[in-house]
């Protein structure tokens, strides 16, 4: 397989000098864990108490992982991109709410991404999280099968609703809707709702996709599971596969509370997984669609070459591949300029509401070995390119 990824000309055509200075000034920054651990304990104390931060977050690290505070700010960001091929999906990345009106807030603002999509060819999905539309600890109890009381169950079924609004508007409009995995301790209650929600609106094909975080060492058993059953009853399957972003969270709660550690064992682990759950979605494409969600340049080669012996077209619609905006351009910009389906996850909300996503990624791009490293090299090579001009 021809190496694509390294040519930064295309992965960086869309950047001017200034932005691809402030990118490499970004993650020389994101590149000293203990600036990341500063940066992310000043911030959060300067938000909290309301100093005057905001311009210079939105002036760097914001603009460089989001898309805008609203959903019409990113379409700049949106056109741009697609003039590349990349498409974009929006994704409200305002976490850790708690309160009935904020989950309806959510559910209309994910109800206008859709509209958003239907109008746009440069926003092939919708995207949400299942506790955008409820209560975490909602989920947990569920999971761990206790009894609801009545309250409880009302909530409960406020959350059903607003996960059938969503969908069903999903199905009607004829946009893909993508459902972000979360904790394992609250993912089981949200994949059995999601699989509710492939039942009643995959019938012809896949509308509604959940999301395996492939870290977990039991998700391509799900998966399987899962077939069977859409096997049986006449649905489709919509997966989002990516590695997962509760890492040390997940391990610290097994560790403290004395139960096996759902991750797997290492990195190397984690991605024969993730390989393996692309092979048994390619080789059932007939009844599934799939979303790579990957920064892994190995993984991303592995697909094409599976799609290449398969003689599956570049630019069939069951299969995309996915980054986070502002992170590997030269897997994203290089696929699109390849022929294949891609599309970068574009975060947006107002900027304190979205600071915890964005502490989310500092931390991940320090502790994912070598992702730091691997951006700020591909940025100094296209500067010193663009210099010997």
């Amino acid at each position: 397989m021809e190496k694509i990824f390294d040519n930064t000309q295309v992965a960086f055509s869309l950047k001017s000098d200034t932005e691809l200075d402030r990118a490499y000034f970004l993650f020389k920054m994101i590149d000293s864990e203990p600036l990341v651990r500063i940066g992310t304990a000043v911030t959060n104390f300067a938000i909290k108490a309301h100093l005057p931060v905001e311009g210079l977050i939105r002036a760097t690290v914001f603009d460089h992982f989001c898309g805008g505070v609203n959903e019409n700010d990113c379409l700049t960001v949106v056109d741009k991109m697609f003039t590349k091929g990349v498409s974009s999906v929006l994704d409200y990345s305002v976490e850790g709410k708690e309160e009935e009106e904020q989950f309806d807030a959510a559910l209309e603002m994910t109800l206008r991404t859709i509209d958003f999509a239907k109008e746009r060819l440069a926003i092939p999905f919708a995207v949400f999280k299942p506790t955008g539309l409820g209560r975490f600890e909602l989920y947990e109890k569920l999971g761990e099968k206790q009894t609801l009381t009545p309250a409880e169950q009302a909530e409960w079924d406020r959350v059903v609703a607003r996960f059938d609004k969503v969908c069903g508007e999903a199905h009607k409009k004829d946009v893909a809707l993508l459902i972000d995995g979360e904790e394992s301790w609250m993912q089981d209650a949200a994949d059995d709702l999601v699989t509710d929600m492939m039942r009643k609106y995959n019938k012809e094909k896949a509308i509604v996709f959940n999301t395996l975080q492939m870290y977990r060492w039991d998700r391509l058993d799900y998966l399987k599971k899962l077939h069977e059953i859409a096997k049986i009853e006449g649905f489709y399957i919509g997966m989002k596969l990516v590695r997962g972003a509760y890492m040390e969270k997940e391990n610290k709660r097994a560790e403290e509370k004395g139960y096996v550690s759902p991750i797997c064992v290492s990195k190397e682990a984690t991605d024969v997984n993730y390989d393996n759950a692309v092979q048994y979605m390619l080789e059932h494409i007939d009844k599934m669609a799939i979303f790579a969600g990957t920064h892994n340049e190995l993984s991303s080669y592995k697909l094409m070459e599976m799609m290449a012996q398969k003689g599956i077209a570049k630019n069939d619609p069951r299969i995309w591949f996915g980054q986070l905006y502002g992170m590997s351009d030269n897997i994203s910009y290089n696929l699109a300029e390849n022929g294949y389906n891609d599309a970068k996850y574009l975060p947006f909300g107002p900027v304190k509401d979205v600071m915890p996503y964005l502490i989310r990624r500092a931390e991940e791009n320090t502790s994912v070995a070598g992702q730091t490293s691997r951006e700020l090299s591909m940025i100094k090579a296209e500067r010193k390119r663009r210099k010997g001009k």
